[in-house]
C-alpha cells in the first residue's frame, strides 16, 4: 500500500474523476482542487507529496498556480507534473521555467501518469533530479 498523498489540480470534472479513481486504486490518497486559486490553498493545507495539474484552467493558469506553490514554505520542492491537451512547445518551457517535474499530454493513460508520479516521488524523496539517469562519477575510476 502506498502512503503518498497527490493533489490534483484541474477545472475538467470528468479527468478528475477518472484520475482520482485510479490513483486511489493504485493506493493514493488524494485531494483535488477545481481551479488554480482552489489548489494553492488546497496545497497549503494538505501539503501533498506531489501535483498533477492543468495548465489551462479559467482563473489563473497552471504555470502561475505552480509558481505560487512553489513559495508556500515546505512545498518549494514539491514536484508538480502538468497534464494538458496544449502540445505547444511554449507551455512546456513556461512549465519547466516554473518547477515542473514533468509534462505529460491530454489524453493520457492512468498508467503513465502513475509511472511518473512513482519516479518524481522517488527522486523527491532522495533529493535527485528527475533527469539524474547515470550514477554520480566517483574520482579515481
Amino acid at each position: 500500500m502506498n502512503d503518498t498523498s497527490v493533489l490534483i489540480v484541474d477545472d475538467e470534472p470528468g479527468v478528475t474523476a477518472a484520475l482520482m479513481v485510479r490513483l486511489q486504486q493504485a493506493g493514493y490518497t488524494v485531494y483535488h482542487a477545481i481551479n488554480g486559486l482552489a489548489g494553492v490553498e488546497a496545497a497549503a493545507i494538505h501539503t501533498p507529496d506531489a501535483i498533477v495539474m492543468d495548465i489551462r484552467m479559467p482563473d489563473i493558469d497552471g504555470i502561475d498556480t505552480c509558481r505560487r506553490v512553489k513559495r508556500i514554505p515546505g512545498l518549494e520542492h514539491t514536484p508538480v507534473i502538468f497534464l494538458s491537451a496544449s502540445c505547444h512547445e511554449d507551455d512546456r518551457i513556461r512549465a519547466r521555467d516554473a518547477g515542473a517535474a514533468a509534462f505529460l499530454s491530454k489524453p493520457f493513460e492512468s498508467s503513465e501518469v502513475i509511472s511518473t508520479l512513482q519516479q518524481v516521488t522517488q527522486c523527491h524523496a532522495t533529493k535527485e533530479p528527475l533527469h539524474a539517469q547515470s550514477p554520480p562519477n566517483h574520482s579515481g575510476h
